[in-house]
């Protein structure tokens, strides 16, 4: 699986597109990401930028982004109806494929940094990044704005930066960074423009005023529309669906006797995110996504069937180490399985809470096995460039040796990785065995002879290449981990065995 995590920086500008294009072109300097949209707002003077790419490649772009923005847009001079604390105001990451939750904090962590470091800009962690619980909402960090946090920043503890200087930037100001879940930002236009009405329709509707989860909201006046909005970010649109956000809004209009004029969504939106507001609204209580003509023409090239097939080639990779992980996956989705089979139906209402939280553990361990189906074969072509390094002078054949070494390291861990993983799996599996739906009781052991097939498999990669690595403090460590996974591992799988033997015989 290719691992993917989209960047949506939003920079201080909407009213200069020269300004933006240059942004725009900085980030793509980079190489490796794909813009996917760029949207300025002259009201709320403000451009929202979405890229996609490697983690690696997205951190890269959105830094020679902020140290573009830093160059070009002054805050002393900055108007504009959206609060803002920076030139580039807020940067988050947020996994889309084959990649982590906690690898988005890590990468938003280290940009922090060397945003500190390299452009002397204050920066903040916040959401799924922050490192003190009071950041984790935007709102709090940006209380003030930039002309506030200029001096507040300076003498008030609570305010003093994740890293970097006690100062701001004088024309840039500060950095929020971050991870989340994919925001969408959702704006409903009145057809008055009474900004106080939307103001407090607003606050009605905002968590943290005793409105909806998810919900983030401001009023604003839109001067060339001649009309209120309610602006909306919706952290998570399936906690809280755009479809209850509007019918809130469109009723509180109603008390003082305005109506909703339209609504807009800036930037990208998930598709899932339409569907679900389509489905209220058209009351289709049955229906299901894999309905959708263009659902079914975007899997009509079975991906699946094409992998295996380059999994039969006369190529070394993919090869047994992404096999096993791949095992590992299918391991997974049927245990989650029969935890969906589990939670909610009659008998099992002691189980409910359990299975719920362990399918959810299991949906993240079935992506996190994707990723290292890839991951494994990339460990091994490394490998195999490094044996291909020139060795001609002395200078050459160090380097090619000390490539070798690294490449094999990886191409170890990785397999571990596997192991971890199948055995972190093989946990869940017992206690559904044991709790679980026992009409899917078969499912749960092919589950976990399918893990156990990803722990086994795995320590044959890890054991073919420790001979070839000279660190013997690595090899020590690797083999005791080996050792105790695959034992661990085994003791959970006849464990398992021994309860769907029981469960069937009974």
């Amino acid at each position: 699986m290719q691992r993917i995590v989209e960047c949506v920086p939003n920079f201080s500008e909407g009213r200069r597109p020269a300004v933006v294009d240059q942004i725009v072109a900085a980030i793509q300097s980079a190489g490796g990401v794909t813009l996917l949209d760029k949207e300025m707002d002259a009201n709320h003077n403000r451009a929202v930028v979405t890229f996609v790419g490697d983690p690696e490649s997205c951190a890269e772009a959105a830094f020679r982004g902020a140290k573009k923005a830093a160059e070009l847009i002054d805050l002393t001079r900055h108007t504009g109806e959206h609060p803002r604390i920076g030139a580039t105001d807020v940067c988050p990451f947020i996994p889309i494929s084959g990649v982590t939750n906690d690898e988005c904090v890590a990468l938003a962590r280290r940009l922090a940094q060397r945003v500190a470091e390299e452009l002397k800009i204050p920066t903040y962690l916040y959401e799924l990044a922050a490192i003190r619980p009071d950041r984790t909402d935007l709102a709090v960090i940006r209380r003030g704005e930039f002309e506030v946090l200029k001096d507040e920043i300076k003498t008030k503890p609570e305010r003093k930066p994740d890293y970097g200087p006690s100062e701001l930037h004088p024309t840039a100001g500060a950095m929020v960074i971050g991870a989340r879940f994919p925001l969408v930002a959702y704006n409903v236009n009145l057809n008055t423009p009474n900004v106080d009405i939307a103001k407090k329709i607003a606050k009605a509707l905002r968590f943290k005023d005793g409105g909806f989860r998810f919900c983030k909201s401001l009023g604003f006046e839109i001067k060339e529309k001649n009309c209120a909005q309610v602006s909306i970010n919706m952290t998570n649109y399936s906690g809280t669906g755009l479809h209850r956000a509007f019918e809130f809004v469109k009723r509180e209009a109603e008390r003082y006797g305005v109506g909703v004029l339209e609504s807009e969504i800036i930037g990208l939106v998930p598709q899932q995110a339409l569907i679900d507001a389509a489905a209220w609204y058209l009351q289709l209580d049955s229906f299901n996504p894999h309905q959708m003509l263009e659902t079914k023409l975007a899997h009509a090239g079975k991906p699946m069937v094409d992998w295996l097939e380059d999994l039969a080639a006369p190529t070394p990779a993919p090869g047994g180490g992404s096999a096993s992980a791949l095992a590992g996956s299918v391991g997974a989705s049927l245990l989650a399985m029969v935890c969906g089979l589990t939670a909610g139906k009659k008998g099992y209402e002691a189980a409910q809470e359990d299975m719920a939280a362990r399918k959810a553990a299991l949906d993240s361990m079935r992506a996190r096995f994707h990723a290292l189906i890839d991951k494994d074969a990339a460990a091994f072509d490394k490998v195999m460039a490094a044996f291909k390094l020139p060795k001609s002078t002395d200078d050459e054949k160090a380097r090619r040796t000390a490539a070798i070494q690294e490449a094999t390291r990886v191409a170890c861990d990785v397999p571990l990785e596997v192991m971890a993983l199948a055995v972190e799996a093989l946990e869940h599996g017992l206690a559904v065995a044991e709790k679980g739906n026992k009409n899917s009781i078969t499912d749960t052991g092919v589950g976990a002879m399918q893990l156990e097939t990803a722990l086994r498999g795995a320590s044959l990669n890890v054991q073919i290449n420790l001979p070839s690595i000279k660190d013997e403090a690595f090899v020590s460590d690797r083999k005791a981990r080996l050792t105790k996974l695959l034992e661990h591992g085994r003791e959970l799988a006849r464990a398992v065995e021994k309860a769907v033997a029981q469960s069937m015989a009974s």
